[in-house]
């Protein structure tokens, strides 16, 4: 298997850029899922809410992206964020990053972009996550920047619609190749990491593309097309079955909570 090896320097006709995909490709599991987590413990959002977000967390540690989901949570979520101070938001997410997500960063990927970072290449983050939540990884981990799902604001509220489309698959890589002509970045001498076939557009736009904790899907291209992959979960097999008890426990906890709120409210009833 060909490893990353990332060289000093860049070409002369353009710079070198790194972009890696986020949600299991930097972090395990949905990033925005924590943030919904730390938001419902501040009072935003209703318990059948984050009820939705931790089966749709479960479904994507076990089964990988659904476009039709992330669609899905991405309208309702929007809907819940109407009204909210993008201020207040921000203050959150530090929280969760500080809390959650710093504990979730898989050690091989941080390597990988370390040594990005270390040979001075342009390293962003390209995911559908909120850009703020990108953004936020990407400064704490010393990367050049993040390109990100933007939600609208005004006079610093969010308005619960979005400027663009949501950053998936071949909009990813829209935005990359614009990014890469702004920034004069030579695609062909640049390196992409990514875990699910949503992936691929990116990937196919650089000259050394990775498969990071690839899905079933990513995988088989990979194979097919000559991709290195790259597997820091350890052993796929132990692995699967820590990300299930992991995914129950979670669920487990958050019917929990559900629980003990509604025992409270009987309990309150004359």
């Amino acid at each position: 298997m060909r490893e990353a090896v990332v060289g000093p320097g860049a070409p002369p006709h353009g710079c070198v850029g790194a972009f890696f995909d986020v949600d299991n490709t930097i972090i395990r599991g949905a990033s925005a899922f924590h943030l919904a987590v730390g938001l419902y413990r501040r009072g935003f959002f209703r318990r059948f809410d984050i009820v939705r977000f931790a089966l749709h967390q479960a479904r994507y540690l076990v089964f990988g992206e659904n476009k039709q989901q992330i669609d899905e949570l991405r309208s309702e979520a929007l809907a819940i964020m109407r009204g909210h101070s993008v201020a207040e938001v921000a203050v959150i997410a530090e929280d969760v990053y500080d809390e959650v997500l710093t504990l979730r960063i898989y050690p091989g990927t941080r390597r990988l972009l370390d040594e990005h970072v270390a040979a001075g290449h342009a390293v962003w983050l390209v995911t559908a996550t909120p850009v703020e939540v990108g953004e936020l990884i990407a400064r704490r981990l010393d990367a050049t920047g993040a390109l990100g799902t933007v939600a609208e604001h005004r006079d610093g509220f969010y308005t619960g619609r979005l400027v663009g489309d949501l950053l998936h698959g071949e909009a990813k890589a829209a935005a990359v190749r614009a990014l890469a002509e702004r920034e004069g970045i030579d695609l062909a001498s640049s390196y992409a990491y990514g875990d699910s076939a949503h992936d691929v557009p990116i990937l196919s736009l650089v000259g050394h593309p990775f498969a990071i904790n690839p899905d079933r899907r990513l995988r088989r291209h990979a194979a097919e097309v000559g991709w290195p992959v790259r597997e820091f979960r350890a052993r796929r097999r132990a692995t699967r079955r820590s990300i299930n008890a992991a995914s129950l426990a979670g669920l487990a906890w958050v019917a929990g909570l559900v629980a003990r709120a509604v025992r409270r409210s009987l309990a309150d009833r004359p």
